[in-house]
């Protein structure tokens, strides 16, 4: 039996009549960047994260360099945030300011660990603070913005939620890209709401930080297209991309509901098993289970050439945690300076678990899973 990581035609076959129409209402139109298709993307999405706006953009990353120029900090800001995520946590707010630093993982949930945080933002005297919610499942955000706005220096930290992964998560009842000051969110072909090509965007409540984004968004400009009020970015979001997001949000609550359903099987086939960890999921968290992530040991690459000669797709996320990047080498960061992290980054696999997987093909995995880790 073939079971890929992630198979988007079965997607596509389900939605083309849907789809398709609007793709070519724009070919005709010719009305291709920006416009009414990503108005309503906007709108849509501001609604459904429960956010006053949303501003569609280029990608996650573009999304992550917009928050990031557009909250107010000073010059050159002090920026914290998790090493274990994908690079463009780090990578982004690299260009905001070189000067960033890291607080490890909790080992269960990999979000940040909010424990160590406010050592670390008082020691550092951080300006800037980038929860991950990784994998589809929010980081501990009440903590995290009660360190941010009362913290001992009286500073008004800015909190930008890293939500690429996290579109449909709740936080004690509410949505990820209404917690922080800002959030970011990614609609890479293979996120649980995924464009047919790159797509972001950028949420927030705050009037200001949203004007400054949109004008960051067109190469700093606002009604007069020839007048640029601040330096920005071509960072738009094409109306093809707007118009299968909207067609695709309607499907997500069920999509969402599928995936859970998937994980929760997966939680049944390994109960028992001591050698394979399953998600842990807060008490207080609605995941969405963008990855479906188990924990190994220190055979795991072994378990994941075994899977593959048996036709299951697997990935690790992420190898190499973003401290131990050549990129960040300026930072004299080395092996040990976050060991949860690291430790992670060795041990953690994950599993198909997108929505059309059937429950056949989910036992299939799981029992190949227990197989080769009953061996150990």
């Amino acid at each position: 039996m073939k079971v890929p990581l992630l198979d988007l035609t079965l997607q596509y076959e389900q939605l083309k009549d849907e789809i398709m129409p609007k793709i070519i209402e724009i070919c005709e139109t010719q009305q291709f960047i920006m416009g009414p298709n990503v108005e309503k993307m906007e709108k849509d999405l501001a609604q459904f994260i429960k956010a006053d706006y949303a501003v569609a953009c280029s990608s996650g990353t573009t999304a992550l360099h917009l928050a990031g120029f557009a909250v107010p900090h000073p010059e050159e800001p002090k920026i914290l945030t998790t090493p274990y995520s994908f690079f463009a946590t780090g990578g982004a707010m690299w260009h905001i300011s070189k000067k960033i630093y890291f607080v490890d993982i909790e080992p269960d949930t990999y979000n940040m660990d909010v424990s160590k945080m406010a050592e670390l933002v008082d020691k550092h005297d951080i300006d800037i603070i980038v929860p991950v919610h990784l994998f589809g499942q929010c980081a501990d955000m009440d903590p995290i913005m009660d360190i941010a706005k009362n913290n001992k220096r009286g500073k008004n930290i800015q909190v930008i939620e890293d939500a690429a992964q996290a579109i449909g998560s709740l936080y004690k009842g509410r949505p990820a890209g209404s917690l922080g000051d800002v959030a970011c969110f990614s609609f890479f072909p293979s996120k649980n709401l995924g464009a047919f090509g790159d797509g972001g965007l950028v949420s927030t409540s705050n009037t200001e930080i949203y004007e400054k984004t949109r004008k960051l968004r067109v190469h700093g400009t606002s009604k007069d297209r020839y007048l640029h009020e601040v330096t920005g970015f071509n960072a738009r979001l094409d109306a093809i991309q707007a118009a299968v997001i909207s067609a695709k949000l309607p499907h997500l609550p069920k999509w969402t509901e599928q995936r859970r359903k998937n994980a929760a099987l997966y939680d049944e086939l390994f109960d028992g098993n001591p050698n394979v960890v399953t998600p842990v999921i807060r008490d207080y968290n609605y995941s969405i289970y963008n990855q479906y992530v188990i924990r190994v040991g220190e055979k795991r690459d072994e378990l994941q050439k075994y899977l593959q000669e048996k036709d299951i797709g697997t990935a690790v996320y992420y190898p190499i945690p973003i401290h131990l990047q050549p990129a960040f080498e300026y930072l004299g960061l080395k092996e040990g300076s976050f060991p949860v992290a690291e430790k992670a980054a060795k041990e953690t696999l994950a599993l198909p678990i997108f929505p059309d997987l059937t429950e056949e093909q989910i036992r299939y995995v799981a029992k190949a899973v227990n197989e080769f880790t009953a061996k150990k």
